[in-house]
């Protein structure tokens, strides 16, 4: 099969080095374009852009895709198969070219957890089990056709960094099979089927990362996990009138029952009382600091058993 691939991130590095592996041909690599990126706004480029020149793969870097230069160049490609893994929402015009299709992976079980996140909220749900999907696009987000899908289960205590490993991995695998029945013609997709009590995963922002500390301790862990390492759980630390983002990687669940919203120091470990039991915090950050162990910051931080938290 003749391929085109889409994608940005390292999650779609692991496909594209499989199919690059494979008896498939890339005829093609689509990628974001370079952007400045931290505290020095030094120009970055995405993970498969890094991997495309180092393989000597065709690389296009579109800043529009309704471009019609850059659809001129698909359709001069004439990839017989685009296959697209975190991007961005292609237009009819892009995803219609090739004749066989074109297919997206995505990292849940579908129908569940369409959009842009679904790794982080399988885990701040509280999921046992997740896996990945690969379907068929239309004119919908991730409501296309189902080719095929595998299941992971996660277990207790997994971050959502755990589970983008695992599903990375995986994804590769699915791909190939996907690619391999499609040229065979050996399949039927699946309609998605619609309900009520589906799950989404919308981006994560500012607002929806935020903890509520009127939550379990539970819920509030699963927070922790969805969003370890990236962007992180945050809440307000209030030290002496001066406010300060406080995230929390890590935590673990506690049976002592602690003043809510309160900071303790037992036995040289750090808890926060919630309204159920409290939480031991493991893994912290506060604003202009390191990510650190707790056992580590309490050395030289005693201070924060007279913060609150909001």
């Amino acid at each position: 099969m003749k391929i085109l691939f889409m994608g940005t991130p390292l999650f779609a590095v692991r496909v594209l080095e499989e199919i690059n592996k494979s008896q498939h041909e890339i005829v093609g690599v689509v990628t974001a374009t370079d952007k400045p990126a931290g505290r020095g706004n030094k120009i970055k480029e995405s993970a498969i852009k890094t991997y495309s020149t180092s393989n000597n793969l065709k690389l296009i870097q579109p800043n529009k895709l309704k471009d019609e230069d850059f659809i001129s160049e698909i359709k001069k490609i004439n990839p017989e198969l685009i296959i697209v893994v975190a991007f961005r929402m292609l237009p009819k015009k892009v995803w219609e070219i090739p004749k066989y299709g074109t297919l997206n992976l995505h990292a849940s079980l579908l129908p569940n957890y369409r959009g842009a996140a679904p790794i982080n909220w399988a885990i701040i749900n509280g999921e046992k089990e997740s896996g990945i999907t690969t379907f068929f696009i239309d004119e919908k987000i991730d409501t296309g056709a189902i080719i095929l899908s595998e299941k992971v289960f996660i277990d207790e205590g997994t971050t959502a960094g755990e589970l983008h490993n695992i599903l990375m991995e995986k994804g590769g695998e699915l791909v190939i099979k996907t690619i391999d029945i499609i040229s065979k013609k050996d399949f039927v997709p699946q309609r998605q089927l619609n309900s009520e009590k589906l799950f989404s995963a919308p981006k994560l922002n500012r607002e929806n990362t935020k903890i509520n500390w009127e939550e379990s301790n539970y819920n509030i862990r699963q927070l922790i996990l969805g969003l370890n390492p990236f962007p992180g759980a945050w809440t307000t630390l209030n030290h002496n009138e001066k406010y300060l983002n406080f995230k929390i990687f890590n935590a673990e669940l506690s049976n002592k029952k602690l003043n809510s919203k309160k900071f303790s120091i037992i036995d040289n470990r750090l808890y926060v009382g919630t309204p159920s039991q409290a939480l031991e915090l493991t893994e912290i950050q506060i604003e202009g600091k390191k990510r650190m162990y707790t056992k580590d910051f309490l050395k030289g931080n005693q201070y924060i058993k007279n913060c609150s938290i909001s």
